[in-house]
């Protein structure tokens, strides 16, 4: 079975729905003004005003629009190096600048990795307290993408950040998934926003667009992240239909995140009732969660393929193998789609994919 052809095959999906490439540029198209221009080279009314939006909604003073979090995470942390002239950066074990970008912040800014905590635990003020090395920057993450997702207690985020005060050390907030933290603190984006000096948001997640991200923060960090980001190759000629798609998606997704978090509850709530399922964090904080499951990957993998080709409902296909023999694992993120698959849905599907 090839796995794009069935997941085209599919009717239905826990996430947002994949469409093709004309239906959504005709989606972007409907959702641009009459009155507005192509972007160039960084400056345009769109983009300005995107910015402004995205500044504010942060509770931040300016914000700068990019082609990818990659390149915003970066920037900001070579500029706190710059300006503490140390090169340490505190991270934890399992940040997506530890292993998911190719060694980028060394090889590109000449940054030292400082790993914080258990590789499968949040990191604590216990463990910052631990380093002996003076740090520019940390880096904290919410939630915690590669441990399932999970989230400190609000007044644990305060107190790493008290620490990082008192020590002289920017707080940088990845916030790639900030949007679906928002429900399980209950606090105003700007509140959740203001501990840390600068942050970084994603909008190609939940909130569905083709790509981009933004950095937000003081002005004057901002301003030198601009020009980073020319020398990054990141100012492209234009980047109007990212901006359109990550405007129409904080617009149209945006409120319906807690609807998202809620099925991921329910959903984790299901699988749980499985013997040898192990969800992780048991209840999801958000809207995504790890699921390990006792058995061999192939076979597990094959089981999912073949039910979305029956059932026309695309199950998770990205199956990991785990540090324990004999488990494998899948991430489940619940968006639009899941809105419309029902509990009795979730538990016989799942049920022959787990056999």
């Amino acid at each position: 079975m090839d796995r794009d052809e069935v997941m085209r095959s599919c009717k239905q999906f826990f996430g947002h729905p994949p469409q093709p490439v004309r239906a959504r540029l005709a989606e972007i198209a409907e959702a641009a003004d009459d009155s507005e221009y192509p972007d160039v080279y960084g400056d345009g009314a769109l983009l300005e005003s995107f910015e402004s939006e995205i500044a504010q909604l942060l509770g931040k003073e300016a914000a700068v629009f990019m082609p990818s979090g990659t390149m915003a995470q970066q920037i900001a942390l070579r500029i706190q190096s710059d300006r503490r002239n140390c090169r340490n950066v505190g991270l934890h074990p399992q940040s997506h600048l530890v292993v998911s970008e190719n060694n980028a912040m060394q090889m590109m800014h000449d940054l030292r990795t400082i790993l914080l905590g258990d590789r499968n635990a949040l990191y604590t003020l216990a463990d910052l307290q631990a380093v002996n090395d003076r740090l520019s920057a940390v880096v904290l993450e919410l939630p915690e993408r590669n441990i399932g997702g999970a989230l400190r207690p609000w007044n644990e985020v305060l107190a790493i950040c008290g620490w990082a005060q008192e020590a002289n050390t920017a707080m940088h907030l990845d916030g790639a998934r900030l949007w679906e933290s928002q429900p399980f603190y209950g606090r105003p984006l700007p509140e959740l926003t203001q501990p840390f000096e600068t942050v970084y948001v994603s909008f190609y997640k939940v909130l569905n667009a083709v790509a981009g991200a933004a950095l937000a923060g003081p002005k004057a960090i901002v301003d030198e992240a601009r020009a980073w980001q020319w020398r990054h190759g990141g100012r492209l000629v234009q980047q109007y239909p990212m901006i359109v798609s990550a405007r129409d998606g904080i617009r149209r997704y945006l409120p319906r995140i807690p609807l998202y978090c809620k099925r991921a509850r329910e959903i984790a709530a299901i699988l749980s009732e499985f013997p040898d399922v192990v969800v992780t964090p048991n209840i999801p904080p958000t809207n995504m969660m790890h699921v390990y499951v006792c058995g061999e990957i192939e076979p597990l993998r094959s089981n999912a393929l073949r039910v979305s080709q029956e059932s026309g409902v695309w199950m998770p296909a990205r199956w990991n193998r785990t540090q324990l023999p004999g488990w494998a694992m899948f991430e489940l993120s619940c968006a639009e789609g899941s809105l419309k698959i029902s509990d009795d849905q979730v538990r016989e599907l799942f049920g022959r994919v787990f056999s």
